[in-house]
């Protein structure tokens, strides 16, 4: 072995590591905010556990948040919830932050 087989490897581990903490983040993001729409629509606990898995599985429906986003939105208003994608965008961004810390403390 080399040093330089020794770096490639350290770097691909790290790489694989960073990719696996960032999809935790988007999903638990996800989840976070999927609470957010349900408690804003007045779901009931076990409606708003549902919610939260449907808007985690909308996240791979296309790369990007575009299609979270669609799906919040889309439910919000169909549910009579007077609000813009700013504000939905603005609490994806909150969940992000909320949920890297969450993932941050657990370890």
């Amino acid at each position: 072995m080399t040093s330089f087989d020794d770096r490639e490897r350290a770097f691909e581990t790290k790489f694989a590591r960073d990719e696996e903490m960032a999809f935790r983040v988007t999903a638990r993001r996800n989840r976070l905010v999927g609470q957010w729409a349900a408690q804003k629509m007045g779901l009931t606990p076990e409606e708003t556990d549902a919610y939260s898995k449907a808007v985690v599985q909308a996240d791979f429906e296309e790369a990007g948040d575009d299609d979270v986003i669609r799906k919040l939105l889309g439910d919000l208003t169909a549910a009579s919830v007077e609000i813009d994608e700013g504000e939905v965008r603005r609490a994806l961004e909150e969940a992000t932050v909320d949920a890297r810390r969450q993932l941050m403390e657990a370890k």
